[in-house]
């Protein structure tokens, strides 16, 4: 059997192609490392939907303590369903107490909106919560249509999602550290622009300053006078009919 033309012809245009792969040297990136140790974390877990939730909570504290955690550093908060994990997440990164915050919670489809309204609701808040208090939260909770799904999820064909979220806690703990151990672009700047200003003043003589200072200092004093004139003119005139009054009563 011969080869067709057409397959020939695609066979030689993928020897042409050649993949580019950027240059490792040239940029620099900053990443989180998988390093848990001397962090705290928390984990708010709904309790609604237990059997699945329960699994991705032993996964999570799972995941951070092969990173490096202690149990000590670890803490378990519950709450009713996944309608309150942004609120309890809010409360806790707002202590500073916790590196970082991993989210639980299980939502699946049912007859009614009530399944849209509550995954809307409880993403918009875990994410505002974090932007906000400016700790990370990890995004844990599962929205499936299905139980099965729901079960693939929770340590079986798909992983665990909670081991994955609590990895990416502890990334984006030791991202966030490094991000604010790098020097501000602003404060360069400024303190480059007060050098300038500051060799600009040493640049000029002293002699000169005086100048300036002594021209400053004549010129209030010139406006001084000139306001001393004006008050001396408006005292001689209110002199003037006084005198005048004196000369009548003498006539009289």
């Amino acid at each position: 059997m011969k080869a067709s033309p057409r397959r020939h012809l695609v066979t030689e245009n993928r020897d042409l192609l050649e993949v580019e792969h950027p240059a490792e040297g040239e940029f620099r990136a900053l990443e989180g490392k998988l390093d848990a140790t001397g962090r705290r974390f928390a984990i708010v877990v709904a309790r609604f939907n237990a059997f699945i939730t329960e699994r991705l909570l032993q996964s999570a504290c799972d995941g951070l303590l092969r990173s490096g955690a202690q149990r000590n550093d670890i803490e378990i908060v519950r709450v009713p369903g996944a309608f309150e994990i942004p609120s309890a997440a809010r409360t806790l990164a707002l202590t500073g107490k916790y590196d970082a915050i991993i989210c639980i919670g299980c939502l699946l489809r049912g007859d009614t909106a009530h399944y849209d309204v509550i995954v809307n609701e409880v993403t918009r808040g875990i994410g505002q919560s974090a932007q906000e208090t400016g700790v990370p939260h990890a995004f844990g909770v599962l929205t499936c249509e299905t139980l099965e799904q729901a079960i693939d999820r929770a340590g079986l064909k798909m992983g665990n999602k909670g081991f994955e979220a609590a990895l990416a806690a502890v990334e984006m703990a030791s991202l966030k550290q490094a991000i604010s151990s790098q020097p501000s672009a602003v404060s360069e700047k400024a303190g480059v622009g007060r050098r300038t200003v500051d060799l600009g003043k040493k640049q000029i003589p002293r002699f000169a300053r005086n100048d300036k200072q002594k021209s400053r200092n004549d010129k209030r004093k010139s406006r001084i006078d000139k306001l001393n004139s004006g008050n001396d003119k408006l005292e001689s005139r209110n002199d003037k009919p006084k005198k005048k009054a004196s000369k009548t009563s003498r006539r009289k």
